[in-house]
């Protein structure tokens, strides 16, 4: 059987009865449902530019899902990603290039966004040095 194919899977409900579920887990990483800020701007200069400051729904190694009303976002975009991200002058912010591989409608209006990180840009200062 292949994991890409939807799989009927038994699960505990909470009142201890069980249920079936339709989703087969394709995460290679355990995601963890923190909030931490973000910037997310496209790295294509040919896209129409936006900055996008979010706070993460779950994180696991490799991705962030979060969720967004910017309507740029495509499948297959790739985005510059600040993570964690401040403004405080003296924080040294991570980038990461990134790729959307999830969209999904959400019922509030929002649009819950997937990525996955590729590669890891280097740190960013938040500062300009004086002469």
């Amino acid at each position: 059987m292949s994991t890409q194919q939807d799989v009927m899977v038994n699960k505990l409900s909470s009142t201890g009865m069980l249920r079936p579920t339709s989703h087969a887990e394709r995460r290679g990483t355990r995601r963890c449902k923190i909030t931490q800020l973000m910037r997310v701007r496209p790295s294509d200069p040919e896209k129409d530019h936006f900055e996008d400051l979010r706070g993460s729904v779950s994180v696991s190694r490799s991705g962030v899902y979060f969720h967004s009303s910017e309507t740029g976002y495509e499948l297959g975009m790739r985005l510059f990603v600040t993570m964690p991200y401040s403004k405080d002058p003296t924080a040294l912010n991570r980038e990461y290039l990134a790729e959307v591989v999830r969209k999904d409608a959400l019922s509030n209006g929002l649009t819950g966004v997937g990525i996955k990180m590729l590669m890891e840009m280097g740190m960013q200062h938040s500062f300009s040095p004086r002469v």
